[in-house]
């Protein structure tokens, strides 16, 4: 969106909105809507969006407030992203430029009313005022708990408070956070790989009916089934479902032949045969490097992530207990042409023990850890100088 027409937005949210103050004539005249975006095929996209759609008939004006929009130009951006340091900001646009952007990305755009009566109204004015200040309009982004979509939830129970009526837990199918994030990543299994490898303890916690909403269309369904107190009774919190952009769901890309345990496999099968026929033993020496190299930058990466960042989703993972810090100095070994019998047998008895009892760990780990932990199981077998062993290098 342009200079110019955001400035025009920012304007006429303030207009609106004064300082927090809304007279019962414009409130009677306001009408607020849910916004829900389908999935779109960038990383940051895959999970969809949602923001809040004010229009006012008095003033004719028709904004969005979108919770969702991060600066690329931040300085230090992947530094900052990688620490957990990275904030997001709210922003005003115009109803018309934020579907161009989805009509341009071909993502399905919906809108249901919520069915909010004027003082409910004008509290959730003022408290989108606020958050308008210079000092909250950034904040400091979680992706399970402060989202674009977290944050409508609870200006919604704010502007409802006890007459909110969410169903029962015990009515409720519940998932993990890994498991809800996982159905949005299934046609993308590397992406999905990658995630479920760097997100630690967290993501196995079971998410409450609330705490699902994290997810916008997951919070669309969720607010469809939430109910409202009326003078005694029962009316839905959305109505009036409309589909603003029609477009289908983006289709997977790749073939599944090669997601990361398929691969994985391969490569280890390949290891097994090629291996014992190489007579070089420099080449041998290459292959392991690469191999615990490989290795090493995801351990150090997982120690990073779990010590040194504001990621709490990254924390406690327990995939360091076959990406261990003793890889490193397996590697150390490697380049420095040492035995290192020792640290090998380490590294093999580890991943043999996880291998045994990971499905016993509260971790869920991603298929393509197996082969992977496979791998390196054999390449340190064959290096621990084990009588027993038939890939013990000669």
């Amino acid at each position: 969106m342009s200079l110019i027409k955001r400035t025009l937005a920012i304007i006429a949210a303030i207009v609106l909105f004064g300082t927090g103050t809304v007279s019962a004539q414009a409130t009677n005249d306001t009408v607020v809507y849910l916004i829900t975006c389908n999935p779109g095929t960038e990383t940051y996209s895959i999970y969809g969006h949602s923001a809040l759609r004010i229009v006012n008939n008095v003033n004719k004006t028709d904004l969005v407030y979108n919770w969702g929009v991060f600066d690329f130009n931040t300085p230090n951006f992947a530094w900052k992203f990688t620490q957990g340091r990275l904030d997001y900001m709210l922003i005003t646009e115009q109803m018309e430029d934020f579907l161009r952007t989805y009509l341009y990305e071909r993502r399905a755009v919906y809108s249901q009313r919520i069915n909010l009566q004027p003082d409910e109204i004008r509290t959730l004015m003022t408290l989108i005022s606020i958050n308008l200040r210079p000092e909250n309009v950034r904040y400091r982004y979680d992706f399970f708990y402060d989202d674009c979509s977290t944050r409508i939830r609870d200006l919604i129970e704010k502007s409802l408070g006890n007459k909110l009526l969410y169903p029962p837990e015990e009515t409720i199918e519940h998932f993990t956070f890994r498991d809800l994030t996982g159905k949005y990543q299934a046609q993308y299994p590397w992406l999905r790989f990658g995630i479920d490898l760097l997100m630690g303890l967290p993501g196995d916690k079971t998410a409450s009916f609330r705490e699902m909403m994290f997810l916008p269309v997951d919070m669309q369904n969720g607010l469809s089934e939430t109910l409202v107190k009326r003078e005694g009774k029962m009316v839905p919190l959305l109505s009036n479902p409309e589909i603003l952009l029609d477009f289908e769901l983006p289709e997977a890309k790749g073939s599944r032949l090669l997601a990361p345990e398929n691969v994985f496999s391969a490569v280890l099968i390949v290891l097994i045969i090629i291996i014992p026929l190489l007579k070089n033993r420099k080449i041998v020496n290459g292959i392991d490097i690469g191999i615990f190299l490989i290795a090493s930058a995801l351990a150090v990466l997982i120690i990073f992530l779990s010590l040194f960042t504001g990621h709490q989703q990254m924390k406690f993972n327990l995939n360091i207990l076959w990406l261990n810090p003793i890889l490193i100095l397996c590697l150390i070994q490697l380049i420095l042409n040492r035995s290192g019998i020792i640290w090998f047998r380490i590294v093999f008895f580890i991943s043999i023990i996880f291998l045994v009892v990971h499905f016993l760990l509260p971790q869920d780990f991603n298929p393509g850890v197996l082969p992977l932990t496979l791998i390196i199981a054999y390449r340190s077998s064959a290096r621990s100088a084990f009588s027993w062993n038939p890939f013990t290098l000669k």
